[in-house]
């Protein structure tokens, strides 16, 4: 059957995603709140169950559950990573409830990633409606706290990644459609100094400042920027000081980085966890580590691209690729040398922002893109 024909088929669902990811939509699910992500991966469940696919309610103790969904036959997996939290608080959906207006859906995480998780199931729905079995079993994983870095469910989504041919992250699209083929890895790290403190106008000289060491390392840490390397990195939170007239004794500094290979992590890192301060007086301590590892464009990678643009081409559709300095579950999975696309999600903008929306011509559309991997892979 034609890639044309399944696209077809999705066009005629249209309506019905759409009153589904308003459902979604309209459903909070922040990564912070149990209860509410709770509610929301219950919700997910049962979209599954009414499709006859085999569902577990993966529970957590602090993080909201997990569900796995299970469809097909097959000696091999292929894995799709759907994560079910937003970045935004209970109660923004009452605030900025789903709309429709001029072809595009806004609403708090439309964009990343509820519309992602919706050709998810309309793409296997699809399948099962024209009588499309894979030759692989379909694994659906939705986890629940990816926008804090994936700490209870990354033991999960690689535990499954190592055994899939391959990985489909519905992660929202770059922007203007293109897939992503590499994510940039993430780092954190903590720089803890201490000084002494000292009343800035009787004793000035006995005092020994921690944010003027801070300055000194802000600067050294930003040194450590190699944009043609695609290495970032960023101070973006300084906690220092008590009073103006009080030599700082304490300094705190959150340095975020960004790197593009492990070749560069690896040569970085040393330096960020090495620091040394720069007055003998002043102790200074780093703590921190590499939490997802870059998504480089791997030869898999591309040939998973490779096949999408060809079923794109199937159906009068030109896909492009690129990346992001963003990480995402797919950095776990092709750290492990598993072959990974992401960005199969919506076509739209304005991740984390009030301007969040979704073109919804493109539901269908990318669903069907989805169905094809599903098919030939």
């Amino acid at each position: 059957m034609s890639q044309r024909r399944v696209l077809e088929h999705l066009k005629g669902y249209q309506e019905q995603m759409i009153d589904l990811l308003e459902v979604f939509t309209n459903t909070d699910s922040p990564s912070t709140d149990k209860a509410h992500m709770d509610k929301f991966a219950g919700l997910v469940a049962r979209k599954w169950e009414e499709l006859g696919a085999e569902v577990t309610i993966l529970e957590q103790a602090k993080q909201g559950n997990h569900v796995k969904a299970e469809w097909g036959q097959g000696d091999e997996n292929i894995l799709l990573l759907c994560h079910m939290d937003t970045v935004w608080d209970v109660g923004e959906t009452k605030k900025r409830p789903f709309r429709v207006e001029d072809g595009k859906a806004y609403g708090p995480g439309v964009y990343d990633m509820k519309a992602g998780i919706v050709q998810a199931i309309f793409a296997v729905k699809t399948l099962q409606d024209l009588g499309l079995a894979p030759g692989k079993r379909i694994v659906v994983l939705h986890n629940s706290d990816e926008e804090i870095g994936s700490p209870s469910s990354r033991p999960v989504i690689e535990e499954e990644a190592r055994k899939a041919a391959a990985v489909l992250v519905l992660e929202p699209t770059a922007l203007g459609g293109s897939l992503k083929t590499w994510r940039k890895g993430v780092g954190s790290f903590t720089v803890s100094i201490k000084g002494r403190a000292a009343h800035a106008g009787a004793d000035y000289e006995k005092g020994v400042s921690a944010i003027t060491e801070a300055a000194h390392q802000i600067l050294r840490l930003h040194g450590f920027t190699d944009l043609d390397a695609g290495t970032t990195v960023n101070v973006g939170v300084i906690n220092a000081g008590t009073r103006p007239n009080v030599i700082a004794e304490q300094a705190t500094l959150q340095v975020d980085l960004r790197v593009k290979t492990m070749d560069a992590a690896n040569q970085v890192i040393p330096k960020i966890l090495g620091l040394e301060p720069v007055h003998p007086e002043i102790t200074l301590e780093v703590k921190g580590e590499l939490n997802r590892p870059p998504m480089e464009r791997t030869e898999g990678n591309l040939r998973l691209f490779r096949l999408a643009q060809e079923i794109g081409r199937e159906m009068g559709l030109e896909l492009t690729e690129s990346g992001t300095g963003g990480g995402s579950d797919g950095n776990f999975t092709s750290a492990l040398g598993i072959p990974t696309l992401d960005g199969l999600g919506a076509v739209g903008d304005g991740a984390h922002a009030l301007t969040e929306h979704v073109i919804l011509s493109s539901l269908p559309e990318r669903a069907a893109i989805v169905a094809g991997l599903l098919l030939r892979i």
